[in-house]
């Protein structure tokens, strides 16, 4: 009696997930290289827009994972439908943000205040914690080509959505 084989995934899936992956951290290693490394100082709206990012690199690379073991192919599909859906998530969550700086709608109100700098002083290190505050969310801190961090981010959320649906509807061979 000949044995039924689960169908496996392709090498086409595989490409998908690790550029959708590969896609995030670049895009959220930026976010994280002009704060850390430009200075710029994010909004709690800007750091809630990173949590899609998270989630989607921990799935993707639990995705090539399964991938490289040759797990059954709907077990990559699924993880990359989901990473598609949270980027759809973060694009969402940038079109407001984006909405907040345009002053289309009221943003939260946690993003009232603006930011001072940031303590010096080791020794009044805690003190310092209570009297300093993130930037307003309603302040693009830069504009590139007229679009601020969190324009960019819808723009790459779609596209990362884009590339994650496409690599989940790809039929193993």
């Amino acid at each position: 009696m000949a044995s039924v084989a689960s169908p496996k995934i392709s090498q086409k899936p595989i490409a998908y997930t690790a550029a959708v992956t590969l896609g995030m951290v670049a895009t959220v290693g930026g976010a994280l290289g002009f704060q850390h490394i430009g200075g710029y100082i994010p909004c709690a709206l800007c750091l809630l827009q990173r949590d899609p990012y998270y989630y989607g690199i921990a799935i993707g690379i639990a995705a090539m994972i399964a991938a490289s073991l040759r797990m059954p192919a709907w077990i990559v599909r699924s993880l990359l439908a989901v990473i598609g859906i949270l980027m759809l998530v973060g694009a969402g969550m940038g079109v407001y943000h984006s909405g907040v700086e345009w002053s289309f709608w009221e943003g939260p109100a946690t993003c009232a205040t603006s930011a001072t700098g940031v303590a010096t002083n080791a020794g009044s290190l805690l003190d310092d914690l209570n009297a300093f505050h993130g930037p307003s969310c309603t302040e693009a801190s830069l504009r590139v080509l007229g679009l601020s961090f969190a324009g960019w981010n819808v723009i790459a959320s779609l596209m990362l959505a884009a590339v994650a649906f496409l690599g989940a509807s790809k039929k193993p061979i």
